[in-house]
């Protein structure tokens, strides 16, 4: 289904890829996180490695989603530091931050977010423009890695739940971030096409991507190389 494949030593390569010989994508000290009087997160120390394929898991309320955010650069800690490739967030402006989630991360939710009146090429164009120019060709190449080339015409409303979430996993892909974000991808998803969209992230951790999943999933959390549990906005576990 996805035929491009990393060479050399399995580490993604471009741009991204950090400074030479630092193997933390994603490095939070002392993470944390208020909303007024509540605490989401608390003392979060965390490394994740170039090329790790990591579950972040805990109950409704743990912080799973708030850690995520603050890894994506949509939100900022209220203490602690986050580098991600070696970079302090907190020194970058809120373009630069933009530009980082932009060009170095790529976002999969559980609600697919596409437009409803553009179709599945339509919508992953529209995440190119953001970026720079739109290429149908590209456009096209990603939906075929996904093996959905064969409905680009169709819109939101004309493809199930998991053709959505594929033709979302191209569009994050679009811009070939090396660190993927995927929050609860598979939570709208009936058994069939939830396999079918782990296969797809297996395939691209074999790329050498890096990959970090929130589920409340076990099942999904045993297929990752390392799960990370967070209980009361604190980490329980790590399994490294």
């Amino acid at each position: 289904m996805i035929r491009e494949a990393a060479a050399g030593t399995g580490a993604h390569p471009g741009p991204h890829s950090g400074a030479a010989g630092d193997t933390a994508v994603i490095h939070v000290e002392g993470l944390a996180k208020r909303f007024g009087t509540v605490t989401a997160l608390s003392g979060i120390d965390l490394r994740i490695g170039r090329g790790e394929f990591v579950a972040i898991m805990g109950p409704s309320g743990s912080g799973k989603t708030t850690l995520l955010n603050i890894l994506s650069c949509l939100d900022t800690p209220s203490e602690g530091r986050y580098r991600l490739d070696g970079v302090d967030v907190a020194t970058l402006t809120g373009r630069e931050q933009a530009v980082a989630r932009r060009e170095r991360i790529g976002l999969v939710f559980q609600q697919f977010h596409m437009i409803p009146y553009l179709n599945a090429l339509e919508n992953i164009m529209l995440a190119q423009h953001y970026h720079s120019v739109s290429d149908r060709g590209d456009a096209m190449a990603a939906l075929e890695r996904v093996g959905m080339a064969h409905r680009w015409n169709h819109r939101p409303a004309q493809l199930s739940g998991g053709e959505q979430q594929r033709v979302c996993i191209a569009r994050a892909l679009i811009n070939e971030p090396a660190l993927i974000l995927a929050d609860e991808p598979t939570g709208n998803l009936d058994q069939t096409n939830e396999a079918r969209v782990m296969d797809i992230l297996r395939e691209l951790h074999g790329e050498g991507r890096t990959i970090v999943l929130i589920t409340h999933n076990p099942q999904l959390g045993a297929m990752t190389d390392r799960v990370i549990r967070l209980r009361h906005g604190r980490l329980a576990e790590d399994d490294q």
